[in-house]
């Protein structure tokens, strides 16, 4: 990984996400499967989930360096029952929600109705873009192309990309990565795409944990997504409970990762109870979570800046920052 020079508005994006050791214990709550499933027997779905994310965005902000959230149901109602606060960063997802294709050939695709210009425009810190990946799969180079153009448009807009990617099987009779793919593959995927664009790498855990509890594997293959990734990177959570996800990311951030970002393993009982239960759960339970990792990441975590590099500025330097058609 070499230095990269970031223009303002990205270096700017990444310290409303990050702390002030420069490391990030970012919520993710920019479920929408997730949620539609669990609440689609009540009477109005949207209605509970806006509830749901409302409820955790207010009760874990003070203990979050941002929130990664979708448009609908996420980020505009948070934002206008003020729930999230200014200073809590503010990540929005650009994708649709799921994936086109079959299981073992997965397609990532783009909103008609939304897209960078919107995040930007409503103020958001930062763009994530999710992308199904296997490096043998046909529609490989279609995900490759796709990383490309929404880079272009978050460099056109001045605005940080976390690019997340989700790995499986290409093979159609398998549903899932043998444990003996499964390092390979996330190893792969990160020097694949990591190197087309985005400023953040959201990265599952390179190993199976279930099959191999050997920390030492564990730490190797971390160590190893290290070195693959051309941008820094943080863990994602892939719905583990949650002592499992502390193990992960305490060894992951000692192999070089910046953080994490990271979901379900923080909120998921949350979906299983009243919603009296539901805020106790996120006062206790979920507070004590999000501080706990951030003890991980602060003792551990690499600082992103490391890895990027900010020039001295002219006194006139404002006269040949670039626009954007907006």
């Amino acid at each position: 990984m070499t230095n990269k020079n970031l223009s303002l508005g990205k270096l700017r994006g990444l310290s409303q996400c990050a702390n002030e050791q420069f490391v990030f214990n970012i919520l993710a709550l920019d479920h929408r499967s997730v949620l539609r499933k669990a609440f689609s027997d009540l009477l109005d779905p949207y209605a509970e989930s806006v509830a749901f994310k409302r409820a955790i965005v207010k009760s874990l902000s003070p203990y979050s360096t941002a929130f990664l959230l979708d448009n609908s149901i996420g980020a505009g109602p948070s934002i206008v029952s003020n729930s999230l606060p200014g200073k809590v960063g503010l990540i929005l997802t650009v994708e649709a929600s799921g994936y086109a294709g079959e299981s073992h050939n997965r397609v990532s695709r783009l909103n008609d109705d939304w897209g960078c210009e919107q995040i930007k425009r409503m103020g958001a810190s930062a763009v994530k873009l999710l992308v199904y990946y296997h490096p043998k799969a046909e529609q490989a180079t279609a995900m490759k192309d796709l990383v490309s153009q929404v880079s272009e448009e978050c460099e056109r807009l001045d605005i940080p990309l976390f690019l997340e990617v989700l790995t499986y099987s290409n093979d159609p009779e398998i549903s899932k990565l043998s444990p003996e793919e499964k390092t390979e593959v996330v190893v792969q995927a990160a020097a694949d795409l990591s190197p087309i664009g985005g400023d953040i790498y959201k990265a599952e855990f390179p190993l199976d944990v279930r099959a191999q509890m050997d920390h030492k594997l564990w730490l190797d293959a971390c160590e190893s997504l290290t070195q693959a990734s051309a941008i820094p990177w943080v863990l994602l959570s892939a719905g583990v409970d949650f002592p499992v996800f502390a193990e992960q990311t305490e060894i992951a951030c000692k192999a070089g990762a910046s953080g994490i970002l990271a979901g379900r393993a923080i909120w998921k009982e949350a979906l299983e109870v009243s919603q009296q239960e539901r805020e106790s759960f996120l006062r206790s339970t979920g507070r004590d979570r999000m501080l706990k990792l951030g003890e991980i990441v602060n003792q551990y975590a690499v600082p992103y800046t490391k890895f990027y590099t900010s020039e001295e500025l002219p006194e006139d330097w404002f006269t040949n920052y670039p626009g954007f058609d907006g």
